[in-house]
């Protein structure tokens, strides 16, 4: 009988750093090819799977695709987006917390992007108020010149 490898623990850790399941969510395709495949050569000789099953897991496979891809776009357009907005502040006065929760007051002086996790997939912007790197989601008020 065919196994499948392990794709790491069975639980994951939020941004709180509260744990979460693991559920079929968090599966890619790859993961959802190994599976089926692995029923496929699994199944019973004598009840085979159903050629309208087959079919349907396809469909989802393919659905699964098309939703990672529509994902990957939109996080694309929110970063434009936000670089547009963050860019925006350039030369302007604003309130904000640094990542410690101290208030800061200044002109934003630059923005730069910061990445992180796995292969750099996390994208967050940061304004530049003198030597205080900001998270642009930190920003309180702009204040008017």
């Amino acid at each position: 009988m065919s196994q499948i490898p392990a794709t790491g623990s069975t639980g994951a850790t939020n941004a709180n750093g509260q744990s979460k399941s693991n559920d079929l969510r968090d599966v890619d395709i790859d993961q959802f090819l190994q599976l089926l495949i692995a029923q496929l050569q699994n199944q019973d000789p004598l009840s085979p799977m159903d050629n309208s099953e087959m079919l349907q897991q396809i469909g989802q496979i393919r659905e699964i695709s098309a939703t990672n891809k529509l994902s990957d776009t939109l996080d694309s357009v929110l970063l434009g987006q936000n670089l547009s907005t963050a860019s925006s502040l350039i030369g302007k006065e604003v309130f904000a917390l640094t990542d410690d929760s101290v208030d800061v007051r200044g002109k934003v002086e630059r923005v730069s992007v910061e990445t992180s996790g796995k292969d750099g997939e996390t994208r967050t912007l940061r304004v530049h108020v003198g030597d205080q790197s900001i998270s642009l989601k930190n920003i309180r008020e702009i204040i008017p010149t």
